[in-house]
């Protein structure tokens, strides 16, 4: 669910932050010029405009569903809520609490997650008919979130430091101008050998992106759509849909508005709390 996250030169260098943001939020400002003078660097100066516009948001929540559609076209529906919060230290990533309300099958069901930036991702799930907590070990990130088409890595924030980068190429997108670069996952353990993302140039933000799987095959393709700007600065997609290539499975996540610095605290993120979590 992918935000360009920096906060500091070492990190070369985003469902709510998680899920939404980790996957597209990034704020506006005006478009700076980008002068580079290999490809690489080029990717890199891209990414990292794109994080630091996105700097400051502190806290946000959103309630949203989430439509899984299998590939004879039949579909389900869970409604869930998202908190994320943003963590200033530069070595560390965001925090994000995902809770499932509906249905009943999935009823109290919590996911939490922690960002690293060096380190693999602490990841914990809360599966109420088990009533125990499970870390989600650093060799599963590449497996689907509750049956959705989104991996576990997919749901943390996408700090810029996690992956290195190639300029590919400038063109149209839709009505837009976008960047197009790829990023390839520094993490060893990662489902994906790259990701080609489309960066609009006026507000950086992600458009779309495709991920190719461990074999360098087109896996799936995000479009990150219903962009709506928050706090004059912040933007979030308000439907993000990821199609399976090879599955011809899909997710849809539909956002309601977000609300922003509604007092989350770091304790609020913290995996003894998963059970309670409400």
């Amino acid at each position: 669910m992918t935000s360009f996250r920096t906060r500091h030169p070492a990190r070369h260098a985003g469902i709510a932050s998680a899920l939404a943001a980790s996957l597209t939020t990034i704020a506006v400002l005006a478009p700076q010029p980008l002068s580079a003078e290999t490809t690489e660097e080029k990717g890199l100066a891209i990414a990292v405009e794109a994080d630091k516009r996105d700097l400051g948001w502190i806290d946000s929540e959103s309630e949203l569903n989430m439509v899984l559609t299998n590939r004879n076209g039949e579909t389900s529906t869970r409604q869930l809520r998202i908190r994320s919060l943003e963590v200033e230290d530069p070595n560390l990533g965001d925090k994000s609490l995902t809770i499932f309300d509906h249905p009943r099958d999935i009823e109290g069901t919590a996911f939490l997650s922690h960002t690293k930036i060096a380190e693999p991702d602490d990841q914990w799930l809360y599966l109420p008919a088990l009533k125990r907590v499970k870390r989600i070990s650093s060799a599963n990130k590449s497996g689907p979130f509750v049956g959705s088409e989104f991996a576990y890595e997919d749901l943390v924030s996408q700090e810029v430091a996690k992956y290195t980068y190639n300029w590919l190429r400038d063109e149209a997108c839709g009505e837009l101008q976008c960047f197009v670069i790829e990023r390839f996952p520094v993490y060893e353990n990662s489902g994906y050998t790259k990701q080609v993302v489309w960066i609009d140039q006026e507000e950086y933000r992600a458009m779309k992106i495709e991920f190719f799987d461990r074999k360098n095959s087109l896996l799936k393709t995000l479009q990150n759509l219903d962009y709506k700007e928050y706090l004059d600065q912040y933007w979030r997609a308000h439907t993000l849909q990821m199609d399976n290539h090879q599955t011809g499975k899909s997710t849809t996540l539909t956002f309601d508005d977000y609300k922003f610095k509604v007092g989350s605290k770091d304790g609020d993120f913290t995996s003894n709390r998963l059970k309670r979590a409400r």
